[in-house]
């Protein structure tokens, strides 16, 4: 049964084997780490007296993605105060409140808060919408910028009935950008639609719908044998090969490569909470098989080869050919162990958990990405991944 009929969050490591404490003691040091370390490891930075960012330290900026992920996970983990100080800057600096956008948040913002961007990521709004209606119920509204579900809900309703709407009003799936007509698989969070339907007070039937023709687009979008997805994706779920997104958006992303590592992470978290369908556990287990004898130790770190959703590999004249952020891929295959019934893990899945499990969070310029979906990885398998209604 799952989480939501239950209320039973499963701790996968403790199923394993391991120590309670131990795995609490290393949630702990994760946050503590990512949080308050030393330069080269931390990626938070308070500022002054009640705010402070994350930043994406491979490009030296603060991005709503980050932003909306370090309030989840300060939610998720009971850290009220970084979770306010970092919801205080995105409501200062990121924040639009004019505009075709307005009502939405710069996706990208320099280090001392000044604009790099005039437009939106929607996963940064879906984040931070969920995220702010878990601290409604969690710590309960504030006032002001505090009034956490009121934030939510103009986020929400701005993002699906204003005049520049981040979900495609025909086929409800959300857009990689509101002006454009294809998806990012990443960005497709049924688990969280169906909170909103819960939590937000309008648009129920909306919302559910939302959450069943997403989870009908990630069985378009992920490969039927390899259980990849593309970073960008047409309505169909085929990979975005159109030539004018490659130019604009820095390389390819027909393949499987950085963003698209999450979504078999989301397709484990929804099925842990929801369990809507058994196809969940099919999928998980067909990257992990893929995988299973992939990675490589490389200067003591872990190393894949890139690939198209198909399993082909393939390289990049800029790139090379291997994934810039191998910390994560290792992260997000352990944590689709989820997608499985408690006693039922597979070899492959105890195999990907133990190797989360054995490898340290990364140091160095690129640890932004990594470490974040390690934490988020390390908070869903020990079952302090949760929903709050």
């Amino acid at each position: 049964m799952s989480a939501y009929e239950t209320g039973i969050f499963r701790n996968v490591f403790a199923e394993l084997g391991y120590d309670e404490k131990e795995i609490s003691d290393r949630l702990e040091n994760m946050f503590q780490t990512m949080f308050y370390g030393e330069e080269g490891v931390r990626v938070y930075y308070p500022v002054g007296d009640d705010m402070g960012f994350m930043t994406d330290t491979g490009n030296n900026d603060v991005r709503t993605e980050g932003m909306s992920y370090g309030m989840m996970m300060c939610l998720q983990l009971d850290k009220k105060e970084e979770f306010d100080r970092i919801w205080k800057w995105t409501w200062t600096y990121m924040h639009l409140d004019k505009g075709p956008n307005a009502g939405y948040f710069r996706w990208s913002c320099n280090l001392d808060g000044s604009s790099r961007s005039e437009g939106p990521a929607p996963d940064g709004e879906e984040f931070f919408a969920m995220a702010l209606l878990f601290a409604s119920r969690k710590w309960g509204d504030g006032q002001g910028v505090f009034e956490y579900s009121k934030h939510a809900k103009d986020i929400l309703r701005t993002a699906v009935h204003g005049s520049n709407p981040m979900w495609d009003p025909e086929n409800h799936y959300i857009k990689f950008i509101c002006e454009c007509d294809w998806t990012d698989p990443s960005y497709h969070l049924p688990h969280f639609y169906e909170m909103y339907a819960e939590l937000a007070g309008e648009d129920k039937e909306l919302w559910k719908l939302t959450a069943t023709e997403s989870r009908k687009y990630l069985k378009k979008a992920c490969h039927p044998e390899t259980g990849m997805s593309a970073e960008y994706a047409e309505y169909d779920g085929s990979p975005n090969n159109r030539p004018h997104v490659a130019n604009n958006f820095g390389w390819r992303h027909d393949w499987f490569y950085s963003d698209a590592y999450r979504t078999i992470a989301n397709i484990a978290l929804d099925y842990s909470w929801f369990e809507a369908d058994d196809w969940a556990i099919d999928i998980a287990k067909k990257i992990r098989l893929f995988y299973e004898d992939k990675c490589e130790m490389v200067d003591g770190e872990p190393a894949y080869p890139i690939f198209e959703i198909d399993g082909t590999k393939t390289s990049h004249e800029t790139l090379g050919d291997k994934v810039m952020h191998p910390y994560a891929l290792l992260a997000t295959n352990a944590m689709s162990a989820l997608a499985s019934k408690p006693g039922e893990m597979s070899q492959d899945a105890i195999n990907a958990v133990k190797l989360f499990w054995n490898t340290p969070l990364r140091t160095g310029e690129r640890r932004y990405y990594d470490n974040c979906l390690q934490l988020f990885a390390m908070m869903a398998l020990s079952g302090n991944y949760r929903f709050y209604k």
